[in-house]
């Protein structure tokens, strides 16, 4: 049993409990410009299982594809144009092709409040937008000692302009492959879930353990995502799947990159180094459309996470392309170097560029 957290914070138990905690109301986004939605029925909160997903009012579920990140050197020339003019901002360039994106620099250190503030203002025209983002790493990976409160603060400081100015869509709690249901793992869990709890959070758990319908049942009772992946499947590695255990669907496709995935020596690019084809696409397209379906679900997160030289770009925009049933527009240079995969989903545009970066 691990020690009373600093700061205040002592743990209550592991997760899987009877105990609940309080959740934000959903936030529904507007499904305005290129946002995708499926006509659902929906409960009302407060509903008579408790799980504030009660009986019925018409609304529609608002499907938000896009990458994991947006600030890569190998994206230049393929998602970027090569030669960039003066002013050029990726963010809001980004944010015209798709309705989400997934904040990866998150993951490494809790981004401040001046940072999540520029974010915020440069999508501002972006009415669609929401951004997801990764928690820290030391709530999920450096689980040797208890965080503080102050550390806590940190995250809280960024994170919360993002959730006033609405544009916060989900909090991931990315685990590793490594982290197994035991009694320790999960009472951890249930501490990061109690102090992020102000949060619309999802959890990504890697591991088959997990899949006890016990930790399934504790995720919908406390509205906490579950976050369905698509990843090189390796002893006891999670499938694919449709939970929906909150009001936010979430879908993170990683790459089907067998060779590096567990190579101990691979680098991020290696292991993301993956272009899907589209037979396997097809399935995932078909499961965020279930998803979406799923009663008191507002917003389903499709994120391709294959980043390496903007294929998970190429592989977004073709997801869209079988969602809408049309070819949809991408940077000019995603075409020119994966038109032999993406030709009869997408349109290359002229550069379409923002001015006015902070």
């Amino acid at each position: 049993m691990r020690k009373p957290l600093p700061g205040g914070y002592q743990s209550t138990g592991v997760f899987e409990w009877n105990g609940r905690v309080t959740m934000p109301a959903p936030t529904a986004g507007d499904g305005t410009e290129q946002a995708l939605t499926v006509s659902m029925r929906t409960q009302r909160p407060g509903g008579s299982d408790g799980s504030g997903r009660g009986s019925g009012s018409t609304r529609e579920a608002v499907l938000r594809l896009g990458p994991a990140g947006w600030l890569y050197k190998d994206w230049e020339g393929i998602v970027y144009p090569r030669d960039k003019p003066k002013g050029f901002d990726p963010l809001p360039y980004i944010a015209d092709f798709f309705d989400t994106v997934e904040i990866n620099s998150s993951f490494y250190g809790p981004p401040v409040a001046k940072t999540t503030t520029s974010w915020v203002r440069r999508v501002k025209d972006h009415h669609h937008f929401r951004f997801t983002a990764k928690l820290w790493k030391r709530f999920t990976h450096e689980r040797d000692k208890a965080w503080t409160r102050a550390e806590v603060n940190q995250v809280r400081a960024g994170f919360d302009v993002m959730m006033d100015a609405g544009k916060l869509g989900a909090v991931l709690l990315q685990f590793p492959w490594s982290f197994k249901r035991t009694e320790e793992n999960r009472e951890w869990l249930g501490d990061v879930v109690r102090t992020f709890n102000a949060y619309p959070l999802v959890v990504e758990v890697r591991h088959t353990s997990w899949l006890a319908p016990e930790f399934l049942s504790s995720l919908e009772e406390e509205g906490v995502g579950f976050v369905n992946i698509d990843q090189p499947r390796f002893h006891h590695s999670i499938g694919p799947s449709t939970h929906v255990t909150s009001h936010v669907g979430y879908i993170r496709v990683h790459g089907r990159n067998y060779k590096d995935w567990f190579r101990d020596k691979a680098t991020v690019e290696q292991r993301y180094n993956y272009l899907y084809k589209p037979d396997e696409l097809e399935p995932w397209v078909e499961r965020a459309k279930e998803m979406a379906t799923t009663l008191g679900t507002s917003d389903v997160f499709v994120i391709t996470n294959n980043h390496y030289k903007g294929k998970a770009v190429a592989n977004a925009l073709m997801m869209k392309s079988m969602l809408t049933g049309e070819r949809v527009p991408a940077p000019s240079g995603v075409f020119a170097a994966y038109g032999n995969v993406v030709a009869d989903y997408v349109l290359p545009t002229e550069e379409m560029v923002e001015t006015g970066a902070d």
